[in-house]
């Protein structure tokens, strides 16, 4: 496409896609290049390569008498400044897929197919290709499909050397086994699953703690943390579903909640039933290191970083007070760590941090 202007000769000039910022033909070589990342996500249900104006993806939906479809979407916030400043672009991808997939988990979904939309400024194909083998890799690992996406060249709208990312996510969950939180009761159990770190979430909280209070550097090595700051700010968000998934198809899980923004308050407040509140001890588990120092770097209100931090317990599951100790073992079976951090009782719906 060309735009016609005149100058002050009076002559007329063309400018090009490319002068004005888009490169097509990058754009063009950068899809053949991710194409083979992505295919070796495919499985059978898959019926298109990339490349079409849709994915298309025939479910197997036999051993299901009343499938339902479960669907979500979100970014990884501004942990991409993070893979920025340090030039590390290949887990940021994986660390979406599994946000994605934990959303729609806690209704006891199985993952089906993934799409994501990237946006950048100027596009550099080397850059692309990381992030997209981070979505790969993230998909692989839990037998989904990379079926498609949408990769933008927006010069006037990103800043040079950024890029957005998002991401599209559908599963499948059996009707009558949805777990929405309505079972829950007053008695149940709640148990919490160990975080990575922040996972996906409060890093603009710890961002400012880090880089601009205290004016530290992304690879200054941190002896508390045992590492370099970058490299505990950049740990991937985990995926707990194969910890759930083995205990769904034992259990009732009453509710589950993935503890993302707004940390355990606002995440566990989602599932519980009206006329019920959810009492958490916060001194039923290890808080990571991580966030002990970013508490102390940054001198964080102790009640709001509660809000901003998942605080070491990355996903929250509620159970009959009968079945806890064995879901525990079970969990435990898995080589994984559970801690028993809190109870429902009778009152407002809300959630106390004790």
């Amino acid at each position: 496409m060309y735009i016609i202007f005149m100058n002050t000769d009076k002559k007329e000039n063309k400018i090009t896609y490319a002068s004005s910022g888009v490169d097509v033909k990058a754009g063009e070589n950068a899809v053949q290049k991710i194409k083979k990342i992505a295919a070796s996500t495919f499985n059978p249900q898959v019926l298109t390569g990339l490349g079409a104006f849709g994915g298309f993806f025939k479910p197997d939906f036999q051993a299901y008498q009343n499938p339902v479809l479960v669907s979500s979407a979100d970014g990884v916030g501004t942990k991409l400044k993070l893979a920025f400043m340090t030039n590390s672009h290949d887990t940021v991808g994986e660390d979406l897929v599994n946000h994605c997939l934990n959303d729609i988990l806690v209704h006891g979904a199985r993952g089906l197919f993934f799409l994501d939309y990237i946006g950048v400024g100027k596009l550099k194909q080397e850059i692309v290709t990381e992030v997209v083998a981070g979505l790969a890799r993230g998909c692989k690992a839990n037998d989904m499909a990379l079926i498609g996406g949408e990769m933008a060249e927006l010069p006037d709208f990103y800043q040079a050397g950024e890029y957005d990312l998002a991401g599209f996510i559908v599963g499948v969950v059996e009707q009558d086994k949805i777990v929405n939180g309505d079972k829950i009761k007053d008695g149940d159990i709640c148990l919490g699953l160990p975080s990575n770190g922040l996972h996906t979430n409060g890093y603009t909280l710890a961002r400012k703690a880090v880089f601009e209070i205290a004016s530290l550097n992304p690879d200054d090595y941190i002896e508390e943390l045992k590492m370099t700051i970058s490299e505990a700010l950049m740990k991937v968000h985990r995926c707990y579903a194969s910890i759930i998934h083995p205990l769904l198809s034992k259990f009732t899980v009453h509710g589950m909640a993935h503890i993302t923004g707004g940390g355990i308050p606002g995440n566990l407040k989602r599932i519980i039933p009206e006329g019920l509140c959810a009492e958490i001890d916060k001194k039923s588990w290890p808080v990571l290191p991580i966030f002990e120092y970013l508490k102390k770097i940054g001198n964080i209100d102790p009640l709001d970083i509660y809000s901003a931090f998942n605080m070491g317990i990355g996903y929250i599951l509620v159970v009959d007070k009968n079945d806890a100790d064995r879901v525990i073992k079970k969990i435990n079976a898995m080589d994984e760590e559970v801690y028993t951090i809190g109870l429902i009782k009778k009152g407002e719906k809300t959630v106390k941090l004790v």
